[in-house]
């Protein structure tokens, strides 16, 4: 008589990885990847419930607000959705994050900070992408400034950045930019993800039962 394996199969949702692979390959252990994974799976789950991280679900976890539109946000969704397909798996989700790891090298942080601003992904920051994200940043922040003020910012970046004079900003230029301007680059730096497998579950398994919006 042949017997049946009671040995029982975990399932992962679509993107899924192992985090043994994923901790050889950014600056998180393995217990910080299992720690992100608990994160993942709230809010992968928030709205839509289908294992993956869809734009809402982000602003959700960013603004505490589904509806709410913002240009920072949605620049850095797109760079989190490294397969360009309108969702973060988690291998995605945590190669990205690995770019805010305290120990991640500052050239990483730099590049990720450039294609941030770099908009329509032309390999240069024009001075019309920089005022936009200013804006959003500003907005993000629910900061209001004049016009006026907005355009001297951006004025004066381009006075510093752009040394060879022609209007736009590349990367080298933007790297000494950022070594004369360290603020800059401040936010790319989380420090609680040093600490993550301590910081996300109990913030995981002890946040409000509001996790499941269709339930009355």
């Amino acid at each position: 008589m042949g017997c049946v394996s009671s040995k029982h199969v975990v399932k992962h949702p679509p993107g899924y990885e192992d985090p043994i692979i994923l901790a050889s390959e950014t600056a998180f252990t393995v217990h910080e990847v299992e720690a992100l994974y608990e994160l993942f799976k709230k809010l992968s789950f928030s709205i839509i419930k289908d294992g993956l991280i869809h734009k809402e679900e982000f602003q959700l976890a960013l603004f505490r607000n589904s509806n709410r539109k913002n240009l920072f946000a949605d620049r850095v969704f797109d760079l989190f959705d490294i397969k360009n397909n309108g969702v973060i798996e988690f291998g995605e989700f945590v190669r990205s994050l690995s770019i805010f790891h305290p120990n991640t090298p500052k050239a990483e942080k730099i590049a990720f900070a450039f294609k941030l601003y770099d908009l329509r992904q032309t390999g240069y920051i024009e001075r019309e992408e920089l005022k936009e994200m200013v804006l959003a940043l500003l907005d993000e922040s629910d900061v209001f400034l004049s016009n006026d003020i907005v355009e001297t910012i951006v004025g004066n970046t381009f006075v510093q950045a752009d040394l060879n004079g022609d209007g736009k900003i590349d990367l080298d230029e933007w790297r000494e930019f950022v070594k004369k301007n360290p603020s800059l680059i401040r936010n790319m730096t989380l420090p609680y993800l040093k600490d993550i497998s301590m910081a996300f579950p109990s913030f995981v398994m002890h946040s409000e039962g509001s996790d499941d919006p269709d339930t009355t």
